[in-house]
């Protein structure tokens, strides 16, 4: 074990593992200081780090300028796989870039998803209010009293498998109230939305005018 300034950094391996006796789904949620080797993980607000659908697969925060190249070819690999799917208006003019995930980390929120030592995914995960759903047309959100997370930014790597269930295993196990939003030509995540139970609510408009699709999911706290 190892201090960074205010965050602390484990180092070990998965095969020696006691596994903390609770179970979201197929995730296994590792106590913090839990010992692995091979891999490295870090935490600073959030309690619990997964170790998720591949066996050497971790989500840890975000690190600036270490992990910049890596999070920009995800970026990339991202913008890609959205135009050969037909979703040529999303994420347009070099957005998102490093910029918002400094935004994003300074609001403790960004994330990168780790296979085996690579970066192959990142995600943005936000405590409310999320300013562009203030307001939203043509519905209503599922609830619109409790707090919540929005859940932004989420991007990996082509022929990376699981990466959408790993983020929301990761982001219900710390919050049940969680919204998200999408562009409508982007099938693919409309797709994944849906099937992880999310209710469509309505649509949103972000700062500069243009529609995203926003849904909720509200999971019964136990």
């Amino acid at each position: 074990m190892k201090n960074i300034g205010n965050e602390t950094t484990f180092i070990g391996s998965f095969t020696s593992l006691t596994i903390y006796q609770y179970r979201y789904k197929n995730t296994k949620i590792l106590p913090l200081g839990t010992k692995s080797s091979k891999i490295f993980f870090s935490a600073l607000t959030y309690p619990y780090l997964c170790n998720m659908t591949t066996e050497n697969r971790i989500i840890r925060r975000a690190i600036l300028p270490a992990d910049g190249e890596a999070i920009n070819q995800v970026f990339e690999a991202a913008r890609g796989i959205m135009v050969r799917s037909g979703n040529t208006h999303q994420w347009q003019n070099g957005y998102p870039t490093l910029e918002n995930v400094r935004m994003d980390i300074e609001r403790e929120g960004a994330f990168v998803i780790v296979d085996n030592g690579l970066v192959v995914g990142y995600f943005a995960f936000l405590p409310s209010p999320e300013p562009t759903y203030a307001k939203i047309y043509d519905g209503e959100w599922v609830d619109n009293n409790l707090p919540y997370h929005v859940v932004h930014r989420i991007a990996s790597l082509p022929d990376t498998h699981g990466v959408f269930t790993s983020i929301m295993d990761f982001c219900f196990a710390r919050d049940h109230n969680i919204r998200i939003d999408t562009h409508r030509d982007n099938l693919i995540m409309q797709h994944n939305i849906l099937k992880h139970g999310f209710t469509y609510c309505g649509i949103i408009l972000l700062l500069n005018g243009d529609e995203r699709l926003a849904y909720q999911k509200v999971k019964s706290e136990k």
